[in-house]
């Protein structure tokens, strides 16, 4: 018998309707500022989180409906391009809807660890806690980090708008997924926005520059300050730091103002990073 969700190929009617006609929709995101609109439903039995790009009048995402839906379509190409554990498995596609391409992923515990700012002091808070467990665990998951994009590199693909609210982290498990990777390229490109997508603590300084490039360097500067976020207190002061020299020296070059001065490769920062650990 044919899945009302995973075996078709059109909907006539939005998707939120179709959802709540075959299954339940136990949570919405709505209120994104990228415009998307996602649902976690319950069909079958089975979870999943499926996303769209929102309605196409609304007016208020700074992307119109058209730029929403090629950023989905380079999230399917991202995800077949790259087969990783820390990537949330992408089921389906359903191309034909109202609101343009569906994409169903299978629904994956956890917590996003970036969580607004006046709540990122909270002890309670799953940026706290997770900044809290024992160095090696943090390690651990910073490990998946570098591994997710040492692939990516390889592919092509240089990360954009990464931050906290991209790690899901799941507790109980210790494990830890990477989601909304939309706005990553494929391949070096030059800035056109000026002040590009992103959390400020995490972009590199091109990343805030007219026409500076975008490449691997500007990835290799936001997985150092992903250490310096994790495994010190967002500075790059070694007192504060939590690893080993090794670590602290890894994320200070990666971490560096002037380009030239940083890793040249994901992969070569990848490479010092896992010497670690032979």
């Amino acid at each position: 018998m044919p899945h009302p969700l995973l075996n078709i190929t059109k909907i006539d009617t939005l998707p939120e309707a179709y959802l709540a006609s075959i299954g339940d929709i136990f949570t919405t995101f709505s209120q994104q500022d990228s415009g998307n609109v996602s649902y976690g439903v319950n069909v079958g039995g089975e979870r999943f989180f499926v996303k769209t790009a929102g309605a196409p009048d609304n007016p208020l995402p700074y992307l119109n409906h058209p730029q929403r839906v090629e950023l989905l379509r380079n999230a399917i190409e991202l995800f077949h391009s790259c087969d990783h554990p820390a990537l949330v498995p992408l089921r389906h596609v359903i191309e034909g809807s109202p609101q343009g391409p569906v994409l169903i992923y299978d629904w994956v515990d956890g917590e996003l660890l970036g969580v607004p700012r006046e709540e990122r002091g909270l002890p309670t808070s799953s940026y706290q806690r997770f900044r809290s467990l024992p160095a090696g665990e943090i390690v651990a998951a910073l490990n998946v980090l570098f591994d997710l994009h040492r692939h990516l590199a390889a592919k092509g693909w240089i990360a954009c708008d990464l931050y906290d609210g991209c790690l899901l982290y799941n507790f109980p498990t210790r494990q830890l997924r990477i989601i909304d990777l939309d706005t990553y390229h494929c391949g070096p490109f030059t800035n056109t926005m000026g002040e590009m997508f992103g959390s400020s603590r995490f972009m590199a300084p091109e990343e805030h520059i007219l026409g500076a490039p975008i490449d691997e360097r500007t990835t290799v500067f936001t997985l150092g300050r992903m250490v310096s976020e994790f495994l010190s207190d967002g500075t790059l002061q070694r007192e504060a730091f939590l690893g080993s020299d090794m670590q602290f020296a890894i994320m200070t070059r990666g971490c560096q103002e002037k380009r030239e001065e940083r890793f040249g490769t994901v992969a070569e920062m990848c490479d010092k990073w896992f010497t670690l650990r032979r």
